[in-house]
């Protein structure tokens, strides 16, 4: 049974901590014969608000036998965790995005000592700011992770020149309604990952806005088992 902090029991196979500036979760392979369980870890970055364990189910959902490696963002706003600040609604300092970008990698790769994690056979799934962040850490950082499930992602950094992103598959996946994010913010998001060398795979869900629909989960579910079936 391992401990977390006071004492507190925690499930086998479950560790809580602090590492490199952020408090995370991390949960070791479920069960070494399911989906995943073959060396792969989903790095699970929540929404503005979440925390560590707003996206466990739904990694469990996607690739029931991976890793799950859950930090929770270390910037309040008004309470609510997020991995940078942000000026305003859709509006971002660019020099903060890069701060959170780098500490999330710090982070990424001082786990990845921590727990044996093969970055190679680590992919994202980001939600909103989470997504955010996952990409301008790869953008910043070419090789930090195999991919990415980027779910209701936007651009926070401006593109620069060069090929980032060669080697990574991204899924990017929008919604129809979403008032955050509108189509040609959506649109911008594919071309620019296409243009920086990512193998992109876009997704708009019907109907739905800045949540997710059960869409996004079957897409994404079928996504990451091609690619880790065939990696």
């Amino acid at each position: 049974m391992a401990a977390g902090g006071d004492g507190v029991s925690l499930p086998e196979g479950r560790e809580v901590g602090d590492l490199a500036g952020f408090h995370y979760r991390y949960d070791r392979p479920a069960a070494c014969d399911a989906p995943g369980g073959d060396g792969w870890t989903l790095l699970l970055l929540h929404g503005t608000g979440g925390d560590e364990t707003q996206l466990t189910g739904l990694g469990r959902q996607l690739l029931q036998g991976a890793a799950q490696l859950s930090p929770r963002g270390n910037v309040s706003e008004g309470g609510a965790p997020r991995f940078f600040a942000r000026l305003a609604l859709n509006r971002f300092d660019p020099a903060e995005v890069e701060r959170g970008a780098d500490a999330l990698a710090g982070f990424v790769r001082a786990a990845a000592v921590e727990h044996g994690i093969d970055l190679a056979k680590t992919v994202a799934v980001g939600y909103s700011n989470g997504a955010n962040v996952a990409l301008a850490a790869m953008q910043r950082h070419p090789g930090l992770l195999r991919g990415a499930v980027l779910l209701r992602a936007m651009l926070v950094l401006d593109p620069e020149a060069g090929d980032p992103l060669n080697g990574v598959d991204l899924l990017a996946l929008g919604g129809e309604r979403d008032p955050l994010i509108d189509a040609t913010g959506y649109a911008r998001l594919v071309e620019v990952t296409r243009d920086q060398g990512a193998t992109v795979q876009a997704h708009v869900e019907r109907g739905v806005g800045h949540d997710l629909g059960p869409g996004d989960v079957a897409t994404a579910t079928a996504w990451l088992s091609t690619l880790t079936q065939a990696t």
